[in-house]
């Protein structure tokens, strides 16, 4: 056995990655054409590279495919119920800072905080007979800090392309996505809910709890983990 390390297969989020370990003394090089998910490993023995995209990360620790991988807190809290019982965090790298925040229109002068939604949403279903709309791909995150925070009368509705839009194409009244800088938001008229993030993610190092590991691996994790640190 090897122990695998799984890490994104393009764009920035991979060219961060690589930065990150080759400045911990471990080089991660993409082998073959772009169209190639390959890759090696070299600084510690005994690890391979398993090229994957930030979303498929946190299915392949859960099932124990792959040992360690980068991938954001978001992924991982969205993807996998019982997250904590499957990964631990190892560290995190710095870089894919975003933010799972909730936004409505600019023109809601009145609406402020979450608990002016809880208001807005009541006088919503009250008026139109359907509940307010609220356009997003996290909707497990979602869900659970609307039933944390008490409001009730909404409903999800799934937005896999850019969610940003959605109120304008009026197909959602608000939204709730991951935002870095805001410019998105703002430049569809939306603005965020200031009392808080629903989720502050950045890309992290995860380990599986769950990934079989035979003396040899250990000793691999071990002088892998040790360097990274």
């Amino acid at each position: 056995m090897t122990v695998k390390l799984g890490v994104p297969s393009k764009g920035r989020l991979m060219e961060k990655t690589f930065d990150w370990f080759a400045a911990r003394g471990v080089t991660l090089t993409r082998t073959g054409s772009d169209r190639e998910y390959a890759g090696e490993v070299e600084g510690v023995d005994g690890v391979s590279l398993v090229l994957l995209s930030a979303g498929e990360i946190p299915r392949e620790l859960a099932a124990g495919r792959i040992h360690l991988g980068v991938t954001g807190t978001d992924l991982i809290h969205e993807k996998l119920p019982l997250w904590e019982q499957q990964v631990e965090p190892i560290s995190e790298m710095g870089f894919g800072h975003a933010d799972l925040i909730l936004a409505v229109p600019v023109a809601w002068i009145d609406v402020a905080l979450t608990d002016d939604l809880d208001a807005v949403a009541a006088a919503f279903r009250a008026r139109h007979g359907f509940r307010l709309r609220i356009a997003t791909k996290y909707h497990r995150l979602v869900r659970e800090f609307l039933r944390d925070v008490g409001v009730a009368d909404y409903q999800l509705i799934d937005s896999q392309g850019a969610t940003e839009g959605t109120v304008a194409n009026e197909t959602a009244e608000a939204i709730a996505d991951i935002t870095s800088s805001g410019e998105t938001l703002r430049a569809n008229h939306l603005k965020v809910l200031s009392d808080g993030p629903i989720l502050a993610s950045q890309a992290t190092l995860w380990r599986s709890r769950v990934a079989e590991l035979d003396d040899e691996d250990r000793t691999v994790l071990r002088a892998l983990l040790e360097r990274l640190s």
